[in-house]
């Protein structure tokens, strides 16, 4: 029960951290802070699409299930969750790339916004 349950939290983690690469740059625009944790984990969010590669957090969240006694999955995070309601043919190489450059250009337009936003605040006088 215990490494279910802990399976299930990995799962939430990673689905917010999904949110949180798609849209964290959002947050950045009131609290500047968040931009030293957004910008690593929207770099890693597009490699992982861009590269083909499959999250760490995936293979741990099949090791867990297993170990509750549930069967693991094959394929991604995105493709096991989010893929099977949105395409259910399933992950193909080109839906990891169209993925991939929504992530670029959500945050691209996002940071660039924050940018001009404050270029075009007044300089303080010292």
């Amino acid at each position: 029960m215990l490494y279910r349950i802990a399976a299930d939290l990995l799962v939430a983690f990673h689905f917010s951290f999904i949110c949180f690469v798609i849209l964290g740059g959002l947050l950045a625009i009131r609290w500047n802070w968040v931009i030293l944790f957004h910008f690593p984990a929207v770099i890693w969010g597009m490699l992982i699409e861009f590269c083909g590669w499959i999250c760490p957090l995936t293979p741990w969240e099949n090791q867990l299930r297993e170990a509750a006694g549930q069967s693991g999955y094959e394929g991604g995070f995105i493709e096991h969750y989010l893929l099977s309601i949105m395409y259910p043919e399933g992950l193909t190489r080109n839906i990891q790339i169209v993925l991939g450059l929504i992530v670029l250009v959500i945050n691209v337009s996002v940071y660039a916004w924050l940018i001009k936003k404050r270029m075009e605040r007044p300089k303080e006088k010292p």
